[in-house]
Protein backbone atom coordinates (compact mmCIF):
# COMPACT_ATOMS: atom_id res chain seq x y z
CA UNK A 1 0.00 0.00 0.00
CA UNK A 2 1.74 3.26 -0.73
CA UNK A 3 2.44 5.68 2.52
CA UNK A 4 0.31 8.80 2.49
CA UNK A 5 2.59 11.88 1.72
CA UNK A 6 2.52 15.14 4.00
CA UNK A 7 -0.48 17.70 2.93
CA UNK A 8 0.32 20.70 1.39
CA UNK A 9 -2.09 23.72 0.35
CA UNK A 10 -3.94 22.00 -2.39
CA UNK A 11 -3.73 18.12 -0.17
CA UNK A 12 -5.47 19.33 2.97
CA UNK A 13 -8.11 21.56 0.84
CA UNK A 14 -8.88 18.27 -0.47
CA UNK A 15 -8.72 16.26 2.36
CA UNK A 16 -11.02 18.89 4.38
CA UNK A 17 -13.75 18.86 1.38
CA UNK A 18 -14.00 15.09 1.76
CA UNK A 19 -14.25 14.88 5.28
CA UNK A 20 -16.65 18.08 5.37
CA UNK A 21 -19.10 16.21 2.53
CA UNK A 22 -18.34 12.71 4.38
CA UNK A 23 -20.04 14.34 7.84
CA UNK A 24 -22.88 16.39 6.07
CA UNK A 25 -23.72 13.25 4.22
CA UNK A 26 -23.71 10.83 7.37
CA UNK A 27 -24.51 13.16 10.20
CA UNK A 28 -26.36 11.53 13.48
CA UNK A 29 -29.35 14.23 13.83
CA UNK A 30 -29.03 14.38 17.42
CA UNK A 31 -30.96 16.73 19.60
CA UNK A 32 -28.29 19.30 20.04
CA UNK A 33 -27.24 19.71 16.52
CA UNK A 34 -30.71 20.83 16.03
CA UNK A 35 -30.01 24.77 16.76
CA UNK A 36 -26.23 26.58 17.24
CA UNK A 37 -27.63 28.60 20.15
CA UNK A 38 -24.85 28.73 22.02
CA UNK A 39 -26.76 27.82 25.74
CA UNK A 40 -28.05 24.62 24.19
CA UNK A 41 -24.64 23.99 22.43
CA UNK A 42 -22.69 24.66 26.45
CA UNK A 43 -25.40 22.29 28.03
CA UNK A 44 -24.87 19.48 26.12
CA UNK A 45 -20.86 19.51 26.03
CA UNK A 46 -21.03 19.60 29.86
CA UNK A 47 -23.62 16.81 30.02
CA UNK A 48 -21.26 14.85 27.40
CA UNK A 49 -18.61 15.11 29.65
CA UNK A 50 -16.93 11.62 29.83
CA UNK A 51 -20.94 10.49 29.21
CA UNK A 52 -22.46 8.48 26.26
CA UNK A 53 -24.73 10.06 23.84
CA UNK A 54 -27.16 7.29 24.72
CA UNK A 55 -27.30 8.02 28.34
CA UNK A 56 -27.37 12.31 27.83
CA UNK A 57 -30.59 12.29 25.48
CA UNK A 58 -33.30 12.07 27.88
CA UNK A 59 -31.17 14.41 30.48
CA UNK A 60 -30.97 16.66 27.66
CA UNK A 61 -34.40 17.44 26.83
CA UNK A 62 -35.70 17.26 30.48
CA UNK A 63 -33.37 20.08 31.34
CA UNK A 64 -33.75 22.36 28.54
CA UNK A 65 -37.65 21.78 28.75
CA UNK A 66 -37.61 23.48 32.64
CA UNK A 67 -34.39 25.53 31.90
CA UNK A 68 -34.67 26.68 28.56
CA UNK A 69 -32.24 29.21 28.90
CA UNK A 70 -29.61 31.39 30.57
CA UNK A 71 -31.94 33.15 32.92
CA UNK A 72 -34.12 30.36 34.27
CA UNK A 73 -30.99 28.57 35.06
CA UNK A 74 -28.86 31.16 37.00
CA UNK A 75 -32.49 31.75 39.01
CA UNK A 76 -32.92 28.56 40.11
CA UNK A 77 -32.28 26.68 43.13
CA UNK A 78 -28.97 24.28 43.33
CA UNK A 79 -31.05 21.44 44.54
CA UNK A 80 -33.40 21.92 41.60
CA UNK A 81 -30.78 21.84 39.28
CA UNK A 82 -29.39 18.42 40.56
CA UNK A 83 -32.45 17.05 40.85
CA UNK A 84 -33.15 17.35 36.80
CA UNK A 85 -28.93 16.02 36.78
CA UNK A 86 -29.73 12.83 39.27
CA UNK A 87 -28.34 10.07 38.09
CA UNK A 88 -26.51 11.38 35.30
CA UNK A 89 -23.32 11.34 37.36
CA UNK A 90 -20.13 13.90 38.04
CA UNK A 91 -22.51 16.24 39.87
CA UNK A 92 -19.70 18.85 39.79
CA UNK A 93 -20.82 19.31 36.23
CA UNK A 94 -24.31 20.48 37.61
CA UNK A 95 -22.94 22.36 40.08
CA UNK A 96 -20.77 24.34 38.20
CA UNK A 97 -23.38 24.47 35.19
CA UNK A 98 -24.97 26.50 37.48
CA UNK A 99 -22.25 28.77 38.91
CA UNK A 100 -21.63 29.44 35.23
CA UNK A 101 -25.16 30.45 34.51
CA UNK A 102 -25.07 32.71 37.49
CA UNK A 103 -21.46 34.33 35.97
CA UNK A 104 -23.11 34.26 32.10
CA UNK A 105 -25.78 36.48 33.61
CA UNK A 106 -24.43 39.34 35.71
CA UNK A 107 -20.97 39.63 33.71
CA UNK A 108 -21.57 38.76 30.01
CA UNK A 109 -25.47 39.82 29.89
CA UNK A 110 -26.74 36.60 29.71
CA UNK A 111 -24.81 35.72 26.75
CA UNK A 112 -22.28 33.25 26.13
CA UNK A 113 -18.75 34.84 25.85
CA UNK A 114 -17.06 34.56 22.57
CA UNK A 115 -13.51 35.07 23.59
CA UNK A 116 -12.05 31.93 23.96
CA UNK A 117 -9.81 33.07 27.52
CA UNK A 118 -14.12 34.82 29.01
CA UNK A 119 -15.01 31.44 27.68
CA UNK A 120 -12.12 29.43 29.70
CA UNK A 121 -12.39 31.41 32.92
CA UNK A 122 -16.12 30.61 33.46
CA UNK A 123 -16.73 27.64 36.15
CA UNK A 124 -16.56 23.99 34.66
CA UNK A 125 -14.78 24.79 31.34
CA UNK A 126 -11.89 23.57 30.08
CA UNK A 127 -10.08 24.34 26.91
CA UNK A 128 -12.29 21.74 25.25
CA UNK A 129 -15.28 22.91 25.84
CA UNK A 130 -14.75 26.51 25.50
CA UNK A 131 -13.37 25.31 21.68
CA UNK A 132 -16.27 23.35 20.76
CA UNK A 133 -18.72 26.09 22.05
CA UNK A 134 -17.40 28.77 20.15
CA UNK A 135 -16.62 26.27 17.65
CA UNK A 136 -19.91 25.30 17.14
CA UNK A 137 -22.23 28.16 17.95
CA UNK A 138 -19.76 31.01 16.56
CA UNK A 139 -18.09 29.77 13.72
CA UNK A 140 -14.64 30.86 15.80
CA UNK A 141 -11.73 29.06 14.53
CA UNK A 142 -10.77 27.20 16.86
CA UNK A 143 -10.27 22.94 17.07
CA UNK A 144 -11.51 20.48 19.77
CA UNK A 145 -9.44 18.01 21.22
CA UNK A 146 -10.96 15.28 22.83
CA UNK A 147 -10.45 11.67 22.80
CA UNK A 148 -12.29 10.78 19.79
CA UNK A 149 -10.52 13.52 17.84
CA UNK A 150 -6.76 12.47 19.35
CA UNK A 151 -7.49 8.71 18.27
CA UNK A 152 -8.01 10.53 14.65
CA UNK A 153 -5.19 12.30 14.94
CA UNK A 154 -3.27 9.44 16.02
CA UNK A 155 -3.94 7.18 13.28
CA UNK A 156 -3.71 9.95 10.60
CA UNK A 157 -0.29 10.31 11.50
CA UNK A 158 1.13 6.73 12.74
CA UNK A 159 2.00 8.86 16.37
CA UNK A 160 3.05 6.24 18.89
CA UNK A 161 2.71 6.56 22.91
CA UNK A 162 0.96 7.82 25.31
CA UNK A 163 -1.14 10.36 23.81
CA UNK A 164 -2.50 11.93 27.18
CA UNK A 165 0.99 12.67 28.17
CA UNK A 166 1.22 17.05 28.21
CA UNK A 167 4.07 17.28 25.44
CA UNK A 168 2.41 14.74 23.44
CA UNK A 169 -1.08 16.02 24.28
CA UNK A 170 -0.26 19.82 23.09
CA UNK A 171 1.37 18.14 19.99
CA UNK A 172 -1.70 16.75 19.14
CA UNK A 173 -3.39 19.83 19.87
CA UNK A 174 -1.71 21.87 17.56
CA UNK A 175 -2.03 19.56 14.57
CA UNK A 176 -6.20 19.72 14.95
CA UNK A 177 -5.24 23.65 14.99
CA UNK A 178 -3.31 22.66 11.54
CA UNK A 179 -5.81 21.02 9.73
CA UNK A 180 -8.91 23.09 10.98
CA UNK A 181 -11.11 23.98 7.88
CA UNK A 182 -11.55 27.64 8.95
CA UNK A 183 -14.34 28.16 6.63
CA UNK A 184 -16.63 25.88 8.29
CA UNK A 185 -15.20 25.15 12.03
CA UNK A 186 -18.41 24.17 13.15
CA UNK A 187 -18.99 21.10 10.85
CA UNK A 188 -15.12 20.60 10.72
CA UNK A 189 -14.96 20.19 14.51
CA UNK A 190 -17.96 17.86 14.58
CA UNK A 191 -16.45 16.01 11.99
CA UNK A 192 -13.14 14.39 13.41
CA UNK A 193 -15.78 13.85 16.45
CA UNK A 194 -17.72 11.99 14.39
CA UNK A 195 -15.56 9.96 12.84
CA UNK A 196 -13.94 9.04 15.92
CA UNK A 197 -17.11 8.22 17.81
CA UNK A 198 -18.63 5.69 14.37
CA UNK A 199 -15.40 5.11 12.22
CA UNK A 200 -12.58 5.17 13.70
CA UNK A 201 -13.33 3.51 17.04
CA UNK A 202 -11.01 2.47 19.64
CA UNK A 203 -11.31 -1.36 18.31
CA UNK A 204 -12.17 -2.52 15.01
CA UNK A 205 -12.20 0.43 13.48
CA UNK A 206 -13.93 0.21 9.87
CA UNK A 207 -11.54 1.38 7.90
CA UNK A 208 -13.32 -0.16 4.86
CA UNK A 209 -15.71 2.96 5.16
CA UNK A 210 -13.63 5.86 6.33
CA UNK A 211 -13.66 8.85 4.33
CA UNK A 212 -9.88 9.71 4.72
CA UNK A 213 -8.62 6.10 4.70
CA UNK A 214 -6.08 6.66 2.18
CA UNK A 215 -4.68 9.64 3.73
CA UNK A 216 -4.26 7.42 7.12
CA UNK A 217 -0.58 6.07 7.98
CA UNK A 218 -1.09 3.88 10.89
CA UNK A 219 -3.27 2.06 8.04
CA UNK A 220 -0.78 1.67 5.49
CA UNK A 221 1.58 0.79 8.01
CA UNK A 222 -0.48 -2.35 9.00
CA UNK A 223 -0.47 -0.28 13.09
CA UNK A 224 -4.20 0.70 13.07
CA UNK A 225 -4.87 -2.20 16.06
CA UNK A 226 -1.52 -0.62 17.95
CA UNK A 227 -2.63 2.99 17.57
CA UNK A 228 -3.18 4.46 20.50
CA UNK A 229 -1.44 3.06 22.73
CA UNK A 230 -3.74 1.36 25.50
CA UNK A 231 -4.17 4.18 28.30
CA UNK A 232 -2.59 2.93 31.61
CA UNK A 233 -5.14 2.72 34.22
CA UNK A 234 -5.35 3.22 37.73
CA UNK A 235 -5.24 0.35 40.04
CA UNK A 236 -8.76 -0.57 40.60
CA UNK A 237 -9.98 0.44 44.54
CA UNK A 238 -11.91 -2.05 46.24
CA UNK A 239 -14.03 -0.12 48.66
CA UNK A 240 -17.42 -1.00 50.91
CA UNK A 241 -19.79 1.52 52.24
CA UNK A 242 -22.48 0.18 55.04
CA UNK A 243 -25.79 2.34 54.99
CA UNK A 244 -28.45 2.50 57.56
CA UNK A 245 -31.85 3.05 56.21
CA UNK A 246 -33.57 4.21 59.01
CA UNK A 247 -37.36 3.78 59.08
CA UNK A 248 -39.79 4.55 61.32
CA UNK A 249 -43.77 3.34 61.81
CA UNK A 250 -44.82 5.68 59.45
CA UNK A 251 -42.74 5.19 56.13
CA UNK A 252 -40.21 8.00 56.85
CA UNK A 253 -36.48 8.02 56.87
CA UNK A 254 -33.86 10.33 57.59
CA UNK A 255 -31.18 11.40 55.27
CA UNK A 256 -27.75 13.18 56.22
CA UNK A 257 -25.30 15.48 54.72
CA UNK A 258 -22.13 13.81 55.51
CA UNK A 259 -18.97 15.54 55.29
CA UNK A 260 -17.01 12.14 55.39
CA UNK A 261 -14.61 11.38 52.64
CA UNK A 262 -16.63 8.60 51.35
CA UNK A 263 -19.35 11.43 50.10
CA UNK A 264 -17.16 13.04 47.82
CA UNK A 265 -16.51 9.11 46.07
CA UNK A 266 -19.77 8.24 45.97
CA UNK A 267 -23.14 10.52 47.50
CA UNK A 268 -21.47 13.70 45.59
CA UNK A 269 -22.09 15.90 48.67
CA UNK A 270 -26.04 15.78 48.07
CA UNK A 271 -28.91 13.56 50.88
CA UNK A 272 -27.80 10.56 51.47
CA UNK A 273 -28.20 7.48 54.03
CA UNK A 274 -26.13 7.54 57.00
CA UNK A 275 -23.17 5.55 55.69
CA UNK A 276 -19.46 4.74 56.35
CA UNK A 277 -16.23 2.78 54.82
CA UNK A 278 -16.21 -0.37 56.78
CA UNK A 279 -12.92 -2.87 56.82
CA UNK A 280 -14.31 -5.88 58.52
CA UNK A 281 -17.41 -5.99 60.39
CA UNK A 282 -19.76 -3.61 58.32
CA UNK A 283 -22.61 -4.38 60.72
CA UNK A 284 -20.29 -3.01 63.65
CA UNK A 285 -18.61 -0.48 62.20
CA UNK A 286 -21.82 1.15 60.81
CA UNK A 287 -23.68 0.73 64.42
CA UNK A 288 -20.41 2.33 65.78
CA UNK A 289 -21.05 5.50 63.34
CA UNK A 290 -24.70 5.60 64.01
CA UNK A 291 -23.75 6.17 67.52
CA UNK A 292 -21.14 9.02 67.32
CA UNK A 293 -23.12 10.18 64.83
CA UNK A 294 -26.53 10.57 65.50
CA UNK A 295 -26.65 8.84 69.12
CA UNK A 296 -28.81 5.74 68.20
CA UNK A 297 -27.72 2.98 70.58
CA UNK A 298 -28.25 0.03 68.21
CA UNK A 299 -27.83 -2.70 70.98
CA UNK A 300 -30.99 -1.62 73.20
CA UNK A 301 -33.73 -2.04 71.21
CA UNK A 302 -32.73 -1.01 67.48
CA UNK A 303 -31.69 -3.72 65.11
CA UNK A 304 -29.81 -3.47 61.98
CA UNK A 305 -30.90 -5.80 59.59
CA UNK A 306 -29.12 -6.72 56.62
CA UNK A 307 -30.42 -6.30 53.40
CA UNK A 308 -29.69 -7.43 49.99
CA UNK A 309 -26.12 -5.74 48.70
CA UNK A 310 -25.34 -3.88 45.82
CA UNK A 311 -22.75 -3.15 43.25
CA UNK A 312 -21.42 0.57 42.21
CA UNK A 313 -18.34 1.35 40.40
CA UNK A 314 -17.36 5.44 40.16
CA UNK A 315 -14.23 6.14 38.04
CA UNK A 316 -11.24 3.74 39.59
CA UNK A 317 -13.35 2.08 42.33
CA UNK A 318 -15.08 -0.91 42.69
CA UNK A 319 -17.78 -0.37 45.90
CA UNK A 320 -19.69 -2.52 47.74
CA UNK A 321 -22.97 -1.44 48.57
CA UNK A 322 -23.93 -3.01 51.99
CA UNK A 323 -27.31 -1.90 53.32
CA UNK A 324 -28.87 -2.26 56.46
CA UNK A 325 -32.36 -1.59 57.67
CA UNK A 326 -33.23 -0.33 61.26
CA UNK A 327 -36.42 0.27 62.36
CA UNK A 328 -36.91 3.08 64.77
CA UNK A 329 -39.91 4.52 66.85
CA UNK A 330 -38.35 7.80 66.52
CA UNK A 331 -35.92 9.48 64.08
CA UNK A 332 -33.48 12.00 65.22
CA UNK A 333 -34.36 15.97 64.51
CA UNK A 334 -30.82 17.09 64.16
CA UNK A 335 -28.54 19.78 61.94
CA UNK A 336 -27.69 18.72 58.34
CA UNK A 337 -30.16 16.03 58.68
CA UNK A 338 -33.80 15.40 56.78
CA UNK A 339 -36.87 13.37 57.27
CA UNK A 340 -38.82 12.41 54.77
CA UNK A 341 -40.91 9.17 53.41
CA UNK A 342 -38.79 6.17 52.28
CA UNK A 343 -41.06 6.34 48.65
CA UNK A 344 -40.86 10.00 48.22
CA UNK A 345 -36.66 10.21 47.29
CA UNK A 346 -37.52 10.38 44.02
CA UNK A 347 -38.34 14.06 44.49
CA UNK A 348 -34.63 14.91 45.89
CA UNK A 349 -31.55 15.01 44.46
CA UNK A 350 -29.60 11.88 45.15
CA UNK A 351 -27.24 9.74 43.77
CA UNK A 352 -27.23 6.40 41.76
CA UNK A 353 -25.82 5.20 45.06
CA UNK A 354 -28.38 6.15 47.31
CA UNK A 355 -31.31 5.00 44.60
CA UNK A 356 -29.66 1.73 44.84
CA UNK A 357 -29.68 1.42 49.32
CA UNK A 358 -32.98 3.04 49.12
CA UNK A 359 -34.42 -0.33 46.17
CA UNK A 360 -32.80 -2.69 49.10
CA UNK A 361 -34.88 -1.45 51.58
CA UNK A 362 -38.01 -0.89 49.63
CA UNK A 363 -37.35 -4.87 47.95
CA UNK A 364 -37.73 -5.80 51.75
CA UNK A 365 -41.04 -4.89 52.63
Amino acid sequence: MRRPQAFTPQSLARFQKTLLEWFRAHRRELAWRASRDPYRVWIAEIMLQQTRIAAVLPYYDRFLARFNDVDSLAKARESEVLKLWSGLGYYSRARNLHRAAKEIVARHNGHFPREFDAALALPGIGRYTAAAVLSIAYDAPLAVLDGNVARVLARLFAIRGDLRSHGQWKRLGERAQRLLARSAPCDWNQALMELGETICTPRSPLCHVCPIAKRCRARSLGLTAAIPAPRRKAAAVRMKIAAAVLLDPRGRTLLVRDPGAHDDVLFSRMWQFPAVAVARDAQRELAAYLRATLAIDCTNGTRLEALRTARHAVTFRNITLLPFLARIEKLPRLPRTRIIRLDGLAHLPISNATRKIAAAASASG
